[in-house]
């Protein structure tokens, strides 16, 4: 029987929930995301310089009002499902259940954009092997806390768009 020994062994920089993860395409590091609504992007470099640089940040929430008196602001938190890194310039897309994808560039830790909404929560993000694709697949995640999908004029829920990217538009804010 064949024993897999891990390379390394981390605890998560995040406290709830881990819904997704994926490596940067240059095999320096990954980027977790949690039902929290928060990103961390870490280096498997074990150095103590390297493991310095890690960070987490909040992403896919919106501005709401208190139940209880209707007049206090307060953030409506969303998990992110889904991480996708772009092949080329290594910047990473985050889809949360807010159906909002993000586009970010994690060496300036800046978002470069964020797409318009879509119907349902972000199910799973794919880049194109060269990049020149983005691939959204939504469902009902049922954060809304209804239970029954609407079916658009379509006739369903469950989607997956395909999204062509202009030159550069996934280059990082670093880039030249």
């Amino acid at each position: 029987m064949l024993e897999l020994e891990p390379w390394q062994r981390r605890e998560s920089s995040l406290k709830f929930m881990t819904r997704a993860v994926a490596s940067m395409p240059n095999d320096a590091g990954y980027a977790s995301a949690s039902i929290e609504g928060r990103v961390a992007v870490e280096w498997f470099d074990p150095s103590p310089e390297s493991q310095a640089r890690k960070y987490a940040f909040k992403c896919h929430r919106q501005q709401g009002t208190a139940a209880e008196d209707g007049n206090a602001p307060v953030d409506v938190v969303y998990p992110v499902n889904a991480l996708a890194f772009h092949p080329v310039h290594g910047t990473f897309a985050s889809g949360g259940g807010d159906g909002m994808v993000a586009l970010w560039d994690g060496v300036a830790k800046r978002r470069i954009r964020q797409y318009q909404r879509y119907p349902a929560s972000v199910a799973a993000l794919s880049f194109s092997a060269d990049g020149k694709y983005l691939a959204v697949a939504v469902s009902p995640g049922f954060e809304d806390g209804k239970e029954g999908g609407v079916e658009d004029e379509e006739g369903g829920v469950v989607k997956i768009f395909v999204r062509e990217l202009a030159e550069g538009e996934a280059k990082g804010k670093t880039a030249k």
